[in-house]
């Protein structure tokens, strides 16, 4: 084999281990895993008063990664078949046959069970327990039920507002995090967000999720009216739940926050109710957009009104 083959030979395998890796990433859903830990960190340094930094920080993040990736995988390795009907969704590792049904779930089982591990030893039990009562609500029921019930949305939304808990939890130990305050009110500002944000992309991608045979709201009530209704009241919602957290600052910092929320939440809920009066992509478009700008903004604003 002459130099240049030799080279080439090593490149492409070099290509195809990055590709690997690359597939691998994709099965934990990066955006989605990035939010959560934002969550987790969020909830973390509100429970800790503004304190937790550093290694227990760090423990918590990396364990709760572990099991979000494997929540991801397993529910890609549960909906492979439908995802490869739907546009959006068929390039993803399985359904385009680059990863095997087999990898994909024992790298599922084994990050579930190391992140586990991670978050008993190494954070604490409580904590530990939030992370895989995330991951069974995800995985279990939420995943299965889209085929058959609208409601699916609900039961999505309270998993994708659980890692609060995990956050809460790792800084106190404490296994009723759920009846503390400001656990609590962070807990129902990500249930509410949810339904705006989901709703948008729920009537974007209506004719796919149709095809698949997944039971959205859009497709079971396909003029999206009811879509509309739901993205509206959970935004308006949004704004009161969202000034309960200025309890616990001195006034002028709740008045900064409050101030904050109050703009966020009021353009929010305008494009909500946009939506709901002109039921088209563009206006869907538009709304999950800024569902996008919302929700981080509103927790850098946690975050300053906490310090």
């Amino acid at each position: 084999m002459r130099m240049g083959d030799s080279v080439l030979a090593i490149e492409r395998r070099g290509l195809r281990r990055l590709a690997l890796v690359a597939d691998y990433a994709a099965l934990t859903k990066p955006r989605i895993s990035a939010m959560v830990l934002i969550v987790v960190a969020v909830a973390a340094f509100m429970g800790s008063g503004g304190q937790c930094t550093g290694w227990p920080m760090v423990h918590a993040l990396f364990g709760t990664l572990l099991v979000a990736a494997s929540a991801s995988a397993m529910n890609q390795w549960l909906e492979r078949r439908r995802d490869a009907l739907m546009q959006r969704t068929a390039g993803r590792p399985l359904p385009a046959g680059r990863l095997s049904p087999l990898h994909v779930t024992v790298f599922s089982l084994v990050t579930l069970t190391v992140g586990t591990l991670y978050l008993s030893y190494l954070v604490n039990l409580p904590a530990a327990a939030w992370a895989l009562a995330t991951w069974f609500l995800y995985v279990a029921i939420y995943t299965p039920v889209k085929p058959w019930s609208a409601q699916n949305t609900a039961i999505g939304a309270v998993s994708g507002a659980l890692p609060v808990f995990i956050g809460w939890s790792a800084v106190n130990g404490s296994w009723n995090v759920a009846t503390a305050p400001g656990g609590l009110v962070l807990f129902l500002v990500l249930l509410l967000w949810q339904f705006p944000h989901f709703m948008a992309i729920a009537w974007m991608y209506r004719q796919q999720y149709q095809r698949a045979g997944l039971k959205m709201m859009t497709v079971v009530e396909p003029t999206g009216r009811w879509a509309g209704w739901h993205a509206v009241v959970a935004a308006a919602l949004l704004l009161p739940v969202s000034w309960l957290l200025a309890w616990s600052a001195p006034w002028h910092a709740s008045i900064l926050y409050l101030s904050i929320a109050s703009v966020l939440g009021l353009i929010q809920l305008r494009f909500a109710i946009r939506f709901l009066e002109a039921r088209t992509d563009q206006t869907a478009r538009s709304l999950l957009r800024i569902t996008l700008l919302y929700l981080p903004l509103l927790l850098l604003a946690i975050v300053l009104h906490t310090i």
